[in-house]
């Protein structure tokens, strides 16, 4: 399951899976209009995939205050 946010006029996925040591790992990518995308370099864990996404979208959003 993924997690898709909007984001200043971008769309971005979070998507997570489970790690092999427990708990789950989320990595953010960028949705872009002509069906490609990139990876933003984000990623965290926690011990369930909400807590793992929900660190993620934290993670993105301070960055994207940033800019």
């Amino acid at each position: 399951m993924a997690r898709q946010l909007e984001i200043k006029g971008h769309r971005y996925w979070i998507l997570s899976e489970p790690e092999a040591a427990g708990g789950w790992k989320a990595s953010v990518v960028e949705a872009r209009d002509d069906g490609s995308s990139e990876q933003v370099g984000i990623e965290a864990i926690g011990e369930t995939r909400v807590a793992a996404d929900d660190a993620a979208e934290r993670k993105l959003r301070r960055l994207l205050q940033s800019y």
